[in-house]
């Protein structure tokens, strides 16, 4: 099954900037979160989808790939987070055509990959900030050979091909291509006797932990750099960077608009008819929300300054109730017989109780009148 393109899922044109996209994958996020649709495949498979799209789109080197060369593009190397791609094969034929691509440089010892790690909070944490304690994947130093990758810890004999450089030049017609030593793969050095540990790698797998500090305000698409953090580089090269992107779970009353926090607050029916005060829950504590009388189904209060206070600075968000005008339900006889009393009280009173139902009826009776013919 061929893949969908990566703008189609997330629904934004190919101009869309950084915002617009991290808006949109927010939306899907929430949407097919596996916490709001368990054992549903389809919305996992979404959710991994829009996950893939937003990492390629919002990564200026990915994008650039995949607008040129679509999934083809991807596939080869150019959405790799270990280096390579096309933006390096021509980097190397053109600096050494115009004269760069000396020791240093593309020519040089690779910096290290950038990893990526998705880290999963409650709206809580991401609002008000946390410290999390993460564990990733890492390459260090074989201990018994000291990272030399020999049998006898000593560092390995320079390679004779490459000098010691990891590259070497080929002529092909008029171009001079920069190619890792066939002879050390580029190391640079040559391993005869191998550390069985390592098997004259050097450097073995293994996990470190991290504690990553969560600024307060953070939300859905936002990703925290650790520097240094990624895979280490080629031959003392710097190390690359982790990236560690914030997935914020769906909550239970609250959900997220950029700043504003959003609920619905069910209200009896006779608080709504009569009006009066009541407590809501904000992520404060409790706030009065004050209900006017008369209020209907659907209204929609503003509890200013409730909400989230922005990662980036700026004016605090705010929280929007809106009410739900709850009926009752499992009446009793007694409470029946009241009900109809009241009705038939309300039902006299026409437009002045139910200007809304008046109004309703007023059109419904003219369409009838004007659109539907006798029989």
């Amino acid at each position: 099954m061929s893949k969908r393109d990566y703008y189609e899922v997330l629904g934004v044109s190919k101009n869309a900037g950084d915002d617009e996209m991290k808006k949109a994958y927010r939306k899907l996020a929430m949407k097919c979160h596996p916490d709001r649709n368990p054992g549903d495949k389809a919305a996992e498979e979404s959710f991994k989808e829009a996950n893939e799209a937003y990492e390629v789109l919002t990564d200026a080197n990915k994008r650039a790939v995949y607008d040129k060369y679509g999934h083809e593009g991807m596939q080869r190397g150019g959405g790799s987070d270990f280096g390579g791609g096309f933006a390096d094969i021509f980097g190397d034929v053109f600096s050494d055509i115009f004269g760069g691509g000396g020791g240093g440089g593309r020519g040089g010892p690779r910096r290290g990959a950038d990893l990526r790690y998705r880290i999963e909070l409650s709206l809580e944490q991401a609002v008000f900030g946390t410290t999390e304690t993460i564990r990733i994947p890492t390459v260090r130093d074989c201990e018994p050979c000291k990272g030399n990758g020999t049998a006898d810890g000593k560092p390995a004999p320079t390679c004779s091909t490459c000098r010691g450089a990891g590259q070497v030049r080929v002529q092909q017609g008029f171009f001079v291509l920069q190619q890792s030593c066939p002879a050390c793969r580029g190391r640079g050095t040559v391993v005869t006797d191998s550390c069985k540990s390592c098997r004259g790698a050097g450097k073995i797998r293994s996990e470190k932990t991290l504690e990553v500090k969560v600024p307060a305000g953070v939300d859905t698409g936002d990703r925290i750099r650790l520097s240094g953090e990624g895979e280490p580089g080629e031959r003392n090269a710097p190390a690359g960077d982790l990236y560690v992107q914030v997935e914020v779970k769906p909550h239970e009353i609250f959900d997220r608009d950029n700043n504003d926090l959003h609920c619905q607050v069910p209200v009896g029916f006779v608080v709504a008819a009569l009006g009066g005060d009541m407590d809501v829950p904000t992520l404060n504590g409790k706030a009065k929300l004050t209900v006017p009388e008369g209020t209907q189904s659907g209204k929609v209060f503003r509890l200013r300054g409730l909400g989230v206070r922005p990662v980036r600075g700026g004016p605090q968000g705010d929280l929007l109730c809106a009410v739900v005008v709850e009926t009752p339900v499992h009446l009793t006889r007694k409470q029946k017989d009241l009900l109809k009393e009241f009705g038939d009280t309300v039902d006299k009173g026409g437009e002045k109780h139910s200007p809304a139902a008046s109004s309703w009826l007023s059109k419904a009776k003219q369409f009838f009148e004007t659109h539907i013919k006798p029989s």
